[in-house]
């Protein structure tokens, strides 16, 4: 079975969501603004999808521009990237889908549709 952490208000997410149950694809239903993430995590998260360190950031996020995190994000090392991300869920891009070896960030149909073949 599937991770899915997404936050439920979230239109992307609410796509995501729809994307699996319409293709009853089995999922956990993680809450992503109150997950428990640690830095190894999001190193998983990272390494096993195909975007760049800054995509896993929730650019268009309260939290995001409450910490000033524009002028910021291209200075951090890997671990200060994942030890930030680890603290709040809602820095995360989201939805993120765990799929066996592969993550998924932020829903793209084309990608998703990677799923239906593995089934």
């Amino acid at each position: 079975m599937y991770k899915f952490y997404c936050y439920e208000k979230c239109s992307t997410c609410k796509k995501a969501k729809k994307f699996l149950d319409t293709h009853k694809i089995p999922y956990e239903l993680i809450d992503i603004k109150t997950a428990k993430f640690k830095p190894e995590d999001i190193r998983y998260f990272h390494e096993h999808s195909s975007k760049e360190l800054k995509k896993l950031f929730n650019t268009s996020g309260k939290q995001y521009k409450e910490l000033n995190l524009k002028s910021k994000v291209d200075h951090f090392t890997p671990e200060e990237a994942y030890n930030l991300l680890s603290t709040n869920g809602m820095l995360l891009k989201r939805p993120i889908l765990v799929a066996d070896k592969k993550v998924y960030i932020c829903f793209d149909e084309e990608e998703y549709e990677e799923l239906l073949s593995r089934r």
